[in-house]
C-alpha cells in the first residue's frame, strides 16, 4: 500500500508540516503532536485514498541512539469513509499504535513494514503517507452502517445491479425495504436431485 517514495518526495512541499529534522535532534527521547483534520486528507488525496475527511489526535514519542531512531505512534479519533454497501459516509473509530524504526543509509529504502532507511544526506523523514498509512490500516475490511441505517434507496439500485451471492446475502441489511426472505418449504438440495429415482427395496 505504501506510496512510492519517489513519487511521494515530488510533493513533499506541501508537507513540511509533517517534517521531523532527525539529523538536528540531541540523543535521547522527544514528543510530537499533531492534529489531523479534512485539510490533512485533501492534501494527502491522490485521486485513490479511501480516506477523506477525519479528526485525529497524533503523539509521536521518537528515541534517538547512536545508530537508529525509534517512533512511536499513538493515533486516535474518527474518520468517514464510503460505505460499502450504500456509498454514503460513515464515521469510523480510529485508535491504534504503530512503530517505526528510522536508519540513514545512501538512499531511501524499506527493509520491512517497520524499518525504513532515509538518505543521510536529507537528514530528515516525511511522516504524513506513514500516518495516512497507519490510519486506513487500522479499519476493518468491511466498512458498513450498523442494521437498518443504511440509505435504503441508494441499497436497493446496488442490489439490483449486483451479482447474487451468497456472500451478498451477509451483507445485505436484514431490515432494507427491497429484500426479502420467502420461507419455501418446497425448497430442495439440488445436491440430492439425483437420488429422487432410486429405488429402494423393502424386505
Amino acid at each position: 500500500m505504501r506510496r512510492s517514495f519517489l513519487n511521494y518526495n515530488q510533493d513533499m512541499g506541501k508537507f513540511s508540516l509533517y517534517n521531523i529534522p532527525l539529523r538536528s535532534l540531541p540523543e535521547g527521547k522527544h514528543e510530537f503532536k499533531y492534529d489531523l483534520d479534512k485539510s490533512f486528507f485533501v492534501l494527502i488525496d491522490d485521486g485513490t485514498a479511501e480516506v477523506k475527511k477525519g479528526d485525529l489526535k497524533v503523539v509521536i514519542s521518537l528515541k534517538k541512539t547512536s545508530a537508529t531512531f525509534e517512533l512511536n505512534f499513538d493515533i486516535a479519533g474518527s474518520v468517514q469513509v464510503p460505505c460499502d454497501r450504500c456509498l454514503d459516509d460513515i464515521s469510523m473509530d480510529v485508535d491504534t499504535k504503530n512503530k517505526l524504526i528510522v536508519k540513514f543509509g545512501k538512499e531511501y529504502s524499506e527493509e520491512s513494514d517497520e524499518i525504513v532507511i532515509i538518505p543521510e544526506d536529507d537528514g530528515e523523514i516525511n511522516i504524513a503517507w506513514f500516518l495516512y498509512e497507519f490510519i486506513v490500516l487500522s479499519l476493518p475490511a468491511k466498512k458498513i452502517h450498523p442494521s437498518g441505517t443504511c440509505n435504503k434507496a441508494m441499497s436497493s439500485k446496488l442490489n439490483k445491479h449486483r451479482a447474487r451471492s451468497a456472500d451478498d446475502e451477509d451483507d445485505q441489511d436484514e431490515d432494507a425495504d427491497d429484500i426479502s426472505i420467502d420461507d419455501d418449504s418446497s425448497y430442495s438440495d439440488p445436491r440430492w436431485d439425483s437420488l429422487k429415482d432410486i429405488s429402494v427395496d423393502e424386505d
